[in-house]
């Protein structure tokens, strides 16, 4: 499997409109590629609070519209990151988007852990219930996290026993905990013993340099391919089934005892 993390630069000095033509034109350059990802909140900027209300979209909205052709243009499966959504209800949320090579929206994804410790995204945007999966036709499953999401290891364990084998995780992390985002994409691969694919974004938005560094990790633990800081595209040839080759070498996913049954009495 070929992958393409597209590791975007948000800065304030281009608009919304702009940046979205910007990653389309990004994504179909990908063309040959399985699987191109891009970064959480790239439209807005996931620090960018007071931006969120007035460029919220509904799900099939400008976005969809043009991360659905530049798919079916490239032929891809893409996972679109994630935009700030205004669901029915008007509530804001932070959902992820995944298409298909036809340029069909074959998932979403509401974020579950919202960043903010009773400020910012955790106020402002509503909560994800649900853990989703994506199957990649016969080829692997991808499991859908973002960013906040990967110190959550209980939710990485959700998605392995529905099946994931590839967690993708778009985030907008910021440079000043850079080393936490490097920490906990590898240790969620080890501990599920699957492929991590974490795509950061690059600039500064909303006075908040970002880490950058995206990164693509193998289930043991090993890093297949990371980027600097800056804007650019991350692309990796992976083998899917060094997930069931690891899983059968070393069976500790066999030896869990904790959460799989509910507790007695």
């Amino acid at each position: 499997m070929r992958a393409s993390l597209i590791q975007i630069a948000v800065n304030e000095d281009e608009t919304v409109e702009a940046r979205r033509l910007r990653a389309a034109a990004l994504v179909r350059e990908q063309a040959g590629a399985d699987l191109v990802v891009l970064p959480e909140l790239w439209t807005t900027g996931a620090f960018a609070f007071e931006e969120f209300d007035s460029a919220a979209e509904p799900l099939r909205g400008p976005t969809h519209e043009a991360m659905a052709k530049a798919a079916s243009d490239a032929g891809v499966w893409l996972h679109a990151g994630s935009i700030p959504e205004r669901g029915p209800d008007g509530r804001l949320y932070n959902t992820s988007l995944v298409f298909s090579p036809a340029g069909d929206i074959t998932a979403s994804y509401r974020k579950i852990h919202r960043f903010g410790f009773d400020k910012g995204e955790a106020v402002l945007m509503g909560a994800g219930r649900e853990p989703v999966t994506v199957p990649l036709a016969d080829t692997t499953t991808l499991g859908v996290a973002t960013c906040y999401d990967l110190r959550f290891p209980e939710l990485f364990r959700a998605l392995v026993d529905a099946g994931a084998e590839i967690l993708v995780v778009p985030a907008g992390w910021p440079e000043r905990r850079r080393p936490h985002w490097t920490l906990l994409a590898q240790a969620r691969a080890v501990e599920n013993q699957a492929f991590v694919l974490a795509c950061g974004t690059a600039g500064t938005h909303a006075g908040v340099p970002q880490a950058g560094h995206s990164i693509v990790v193998d289930p043991w633990g090993e890093v297949l391919a990371e980027a600097g800081p800056d804007e650019e595209v991350l692309t990796v040839e992976f083998d899917p089934a060094k997930v069931a080759r690891t899983r059968e070498q070393f069976p500790a996913l066999k030896d869990r005892v904790l959460g799989l049954e509910p507790p007695r009495g």
